[in-house]
């Protein structure tokens, strides 16, 4: 992915086209107010993609930080499971 750029609202709003042909390309921006963050502007399908990621992150913490079950018979449990 490429660099984050700041960019201020009053800009994004007069430049919205040119801004939204260099997302379609990939860029990325955050939008500010004041010099504080409001919005970022990224390519669609980007935060489903980061959610994606973050959850299987944290099932990847959730696996090394518990110890392996032990004692339990996986096939009978599949098999109960198509009654």
């Amino acid at each position: 992915m490429s660099t984050l750029t700041e960019i201020g609202a009053y800009e994004a709003k007069t430049r919205l086209p040119e801004y939204l042909r260099k997302v379609r390309e990939g860029d990325t921006f955050r939008i500010t107010q004041r010099g504080e963050p409001v919005a970022d502007l990224v390519p669609a399908g980007t935060a489903q993609k980061r959610l994606a990621v973050q959850a299987a992150t944290r099932m990847q913490q959730f696996m090394h930080e518990r110890p392996p079950v032990k004692g339990i018979d996986i096939k009978a449990l599949i098999d109960e499971g198509r009654d």
